[in-house]
């Protein structure tokens, strides 16, 4: 899978978070200052050659939606951020974020909790 700009994934969080859209609708849900219109045209058109969205005819225009879930490239992406910058360890990962951010155990045993609850479900 490739990697996305952030100007990409911008726009493909829009449409998973909308599940399909044109591109005017996209445009809406950017912050200020909008990007022109041709600028979304030209980055969905993209996101479509790298095969990460499909379109549907509507009337004289296209609808927009993501052929990939959000949990794969989210999943690609970590595990890119791990082996480039943690030599494969999601230990060592843990442990920068952990020093990082001050993390106290209370809060490591509810991420603890939380995970586990995952892995039940």
């Amino acid at each position: 899978m490739k990697q996305l700009t952030k100007a990409e994934e911008d726009i493909m969080q829009i449409l998973w978070d909308l599940g399909e859209a044109n591109v005017a609708a996209i445009i809406e849900e950017l912050p200020e200052p909008k990007p022109a219109y041709n600028t979304v045209s030209t980055i969905v058109r993209i996101l479509e050659s790298k095969n990460f969205v499909d379109y549907r005819k509507a009337g004289r225009g296209h609808i927009y939606f993501p052929l990939v879930k959000k949990s794969e490239y989210s999943n690609q992406s970590i595990n890119k951020l791990v082996d480039g910058y943690f030599q494969g360890s999601f230990k060592s990962m843990v442990s920068f974020f952990m020093k990082k951010n001050d993390i106290s155990i209370n809060e490591l045993e509810a991420i603890m909790k939380e995970i586990n609850k995952d892995e039940k479900s």
